[in-house]
């Protein structure tokens, strides 16, 4: 019995990995695979049911954790951006030479990135380029630095990208020595891809002959700068609340959503219920991602089934004797997740190596993060953020291999090389 739960994830994994030929929509896989591995676990089980029911109300919590986090945070920057509060940031781009448009975009894809999470942070500067560049082939080339830049600027941040997120309210990472230990490999990860880009991308910016979706226009600028702040010092506030009280992060951020809510009903209160009718959170919760969100609560649980039935420590054991350099492990961990989705890489990861045995900030977890979150960018379906760049801007799988995948494969070991010897110097 045991042996068919193992099955029954490998099928869902595959079948995840192939959603787009096989046209199966990976949260419904998820679903499937999380309620069919608990009931085959359950029967063969020599707790019983009431002991697996218990093992399932833990780890239920701990997915509840993530997914309350991730709904908050997509809901704050649905709110920020009805209200056009990104304007604050693309309106001053004045670049007129393609390759200072790149690493003005580069650099704050990264920065963005490190605040919102990768795959926001890739929606809304796609969106950006749009209204920047008229040629939709270099529209397409820009995307694609985007992704790499969206992937590295999440990295080396608890609230940048889910699969940090993971590891922060896990307890496997803290905030201040996240940030001081990748800093330095997710910049270069950024860095290698647009040097080498800069050599061959010539030529001047060409604007399109009119912005389409230019935005709400029903805002001020008062309106928009302040919410731009309000969302974004939301975000800021959660890691900075969890350092200072030891409460679970997700508690600080439904605090800052209800300041958020309560601070948009102050601002609104005024006008007809037509005009704020788009700018208010009952909306901004209508439009958040529910799709990922499922998708999560799917992987996430049937991952646990592996963790609980004691197959992820065995997998540990099977890797260190049968490779035995961590740093090897890791890296594999980081290049299969431009293959297979990183979320449930690292889930696994968590339940293969115990806190007990490789404590919070220790070389293992810092590198996780380091790999998973950056690895993904190498093939366009390696991560939310290309996922999500592939869907608006119609990028082929193959030209976006052609293209940029070799570039975030150089930007990636190059940072794995940076992490490794900056970790030796300091250690």
């Amino acid at each position: 019995m045991m042996t068919m739960v193992a099955v029954v994830f490998v099928l869902a994994y595959a079948t995840i990995a192939l959603e787009h030929p096989f046209k199966i929509n990976k949260s419904a896989t998820a679903l499937l695979a999380a309620g069919i591995m608990w009931t085959l676990y359950s029967f063969a089980s020599p707790l019983g049911a009431e002991g697996v029911t218990h093992q399932l109300t833990e780890k239920l919590a701990e997915t509840a954790a993530i997914v309350f986090f991730l709904i908050c945070a997509m809901t704050i920057v649905e709110v920020t951006d009805s209200h056009g509060g990104f304007e604050v940031i693309t309106s001053r781009i004045k670049a007129t030479k393609l390759t200072s448009l790149l690493w003005i975009i580069g650099f704050i894809a990264f920065y963005l990135s490190s605040i919102l999470d990768n795959m926001t942070t890739t929606i809304v500067m796609v969106a950006l380029m749009k209204r920047l560049l008229k040629e939709h082939k270099q529209r397409l080339f820009f995307a694609g630095i985007i992704v790499i830049a969206a992937n590295a600027g999440g990295a080396w941040t608890p609230i940048g990208d889910v699969t940090t997120t993971m590891l922060w309210i896990g307890g496997q990472i803290t905030t201040g020595a996240i940030m001081k230990g990748l800093w330095i490999a997710s910049m270069i990860n950024l860095l290698v891809p647009l040097i080498i880009a800069s050599f061959f991308l010539k030529g001047n910016v060409v604007p399109p002959d009119k912005v389409e979706n230019g935005g709400p226009t029903n805002t001020s600028q008062f309106e928009k700068t302040l919410m731009f702040f309000m969302g974004m010092g939301s975000l800021i506030f959660v890691p900075i609340f969890k350092a200072i009280t030891h409460l679970p992060p997700y508690l600080g951020i439904l605090l800052a959503l209800g300041v958020l809510w309560l601070v948009g009903n102050i601002l609104h209160r005024e006008k007809p219920a037509e005009v704020k009718e788009h700018l208010t959170l009952t909306k901004a919760l209508k439009r958040i991602d529910m799709a990922s969100v499922v998708f999560f609560i799917g992987i996430l649980l049937a991952v646990a089934t592996l963790s609980a039935n004691g197959m992820l420590p065995a997998l540990a054991q099977w890797l260190d004797v049968k490779i035995g350099n961590q740093s090897i492990i890791v890296i594999i961990i980081g290049l299969c997740s431009a293959v297979i989705d990183n979320i449930p890489l690292v889930a696994a990861s968590m339940g293969m190596y115990p806190l007990s045995q490789f404590p919070a900030d220790s070389f293992l977890w810092e590198f996780m993060a380091y790999c998973a979150g950056t690895g993904g960018s190498i093939l366009i379906i390696g991560s939310a953020a290309g996922v999500a760049a592939m869907g608006l801007e119609k990028i082929e799988f193959f030209w976006y291999a052609r293209r940029i995948g070799p570039l975030a494969f150089a930007g990636y070991f190059a940072g794995v090389a940076a992490y490794i010897i900056q970790y030796r110097l300091l250690h």
